[in-house]
């Protein structure tokens, strides 16, 4: 069930909206987070990435009190992403935002494709602990027809922030019944943060996504290239081969009988792996003498992914990019 909810939200006649977005707070190294926190006093980021978690409670209620940002009445929201991938194809991704029950895994509601650490977590816990709103939203596949169509008005947001268009409608507030599992692309962290939380505040039942549907027009998995500094030992090659090889200024196919690219070059790649989505860098790499081969993979499809979900089975690092990322700082989600 995705249910409306009071969203918090940036005021834009007291915030310039384009100065107070950013990227999800694991993709943000830290020259970058210095250059959002210097882009205005209120980024998303001197939340998602505070010098300490009471930091982030006293700037949110701050911002709060003096109404920078200020509760919606409850509702649904219908996102579109417009965006160009790493393949140079422009696309619109299109997704509903809501609030889900945050339940552990074993529940079957909701089901993780990727491993987590358990460093990231325990940070997000302590900023959650602290600020009692969840701050950026988790990134859910659902395997039906889309949930909702686009308004047919001018959105009520309508912002761009690293090259992909955002733009967002407020839905009526009603329930919506979607299938279950619900899948995972992106945010597992925080998704098993949510759920750690709940097991502490009995209260904090639900945390806030955007679902979008596995048979949506824009929904793509892009493929996350390996630039192997040096290789473990030789792989099996042949002519052809949809997972390739660069290396020495020639491509190869590699002999693979593994229904995952990604998990096929793990026993070739010897440490220090870099991870680009774009081949041509990964190629750019080896000829400029930085890594000795490339592994040009496939992306894998939905499909793959829900049945590696679906099985219990958890995929190596970097196997699916699901891009864009959920811009933060458009709506936040009061807990508890």
């Amino acid at each position: 069930m995705l249910a409306p909810f009071r969203a918090l939200r940036f005021d834009p006649e007291r915030v310039d909206l384009a100065d107070v977005l950013a990227p999800p707070y694991d993709v943000i190294d830290d020259e970058h987070r210095s250059t959002y926190l210097a882009a205005s006093p209120f980024n998303i980021v001197h939340l998602t990435l505070p010098d300490s978690p009471e930091v982030a409670a006293r700037t949110l209620a701050d911002w709060r009190e003096h109404g920078v940002l200020r509760e919606e009445e409850p509702g649904l929201w219908f996102v579109a992403q417009e965006y160009v991938g790493p393949d140079g194809v422009r696309r619109t991704r299109e997704g509903v935002a809501g609030a889900i029950e945050a339940t552990p895994y074993a529940a079957g509601q909701v089901l993780p494709h990727e491993r987590t650490h358990s460093g990231p977590k325990e940070g997000r816990l302590q900023i959650l602990r602290a600020t009692h709103t969840q701050l950026e939203p988790i990134f859910l596949l659902y395997d039906a027809d889309p949930l909702a169509t686009r308004p047919d008005r001018r959105p009520d947001l309508d912002v761009e922030e690293g090259g992909v268009r955002t733009e967002m409608w407020k839905l009526p507030p009603r329930e919506l019944d979607v299938d279950v599992p619900l899948l995972i692309a992106d945010g597992h962290h925080r998704y098993e943060t949510a759920v750690a939380f709940r097991a502490e505040d009995p209260s904090a039942t639900h945390t806030f996504a955007v679902l979008v549907s596995s048979r949506a027009p824009g929904l793509e998995i892009f493929p996350t290239h390996r630039i192997v500094p040096e290789l473990a030992r030789q792989p099996p090659l042949n002519e052809k081969g949809g997972l390739r090889l660069y290396r020495g200024g020639e491509y190869f196919g590699v002999d693979s009988d593994d229904e995952l690219d990604a998990r096929a070059v793990e026993q070739y790649s010897a440490n220090g792996v870099r991870y680009t989505p774009y081949a041509e860098e990964a190629v750019a790499a080896v000829d400029r003498g930085e890594a000795e081969a490339a592994f040009l993979v496939r992306a894998p499809t939905v499909a793959q992914v829900a049945q590696f979900a679906a099985r219990g089975e958890t995929m190596p690092q970097k196997s699916t990019y699901f891009y864009p990322k959920l811009t933060s700082g458009l709506l936040l989600f009061p807990v508890g």
